[in-house]
């Protein structure tokens, strides 16, 4: 058996690695080369992550994008429908005005 901090990457008891203690560094009294080394760890997980963020970031402002552009065309769409509706109950009252005007005319 390998005795604890030899290297053994496994816990020979559960067969798992171990865990890395969570540490509060404003409680604690780290040394600058521990706290620089926590930077640059930080650092790596951040540049590890940034592609995966950038691809997530790229798909939802296409997705709000896409929303937009289709609210905004339905408007224009909805606007154009009533305006001809518009017209087209103009024409009705005119051409019941006509039809009157004849009816009672001669």
């Amino acid at each position: 058996m390998a005795a604890s901090g030899s290297g053994d990457s496994l816990d020979t008891k559960s067969g798992k690695a171990p865990m890395a203690q969570c540490i509060d560094p404003a409680r604690e009294k780290l040394t600058p080369a521990q706290l620089q080394f926590m930077q640059q760890v930080q650092l790596v997980q951040r540049q590890k992550t940034l592609p995966q963020r950038r691809t997530q970031n790229i798909v939802t402002g296409l997705g709000i994008g896409a929303l937009v552009l289709g609210i905004y065309g339905y408007t224009f769409y909805s606007v154009s429908q009533k305006r001809f509706l518009d017209e087209l109950e103009d024409e009705a009252k005119a051409a019941r005005a006509r039809a009157l005007a004849r009816a009672s005319g001669p």
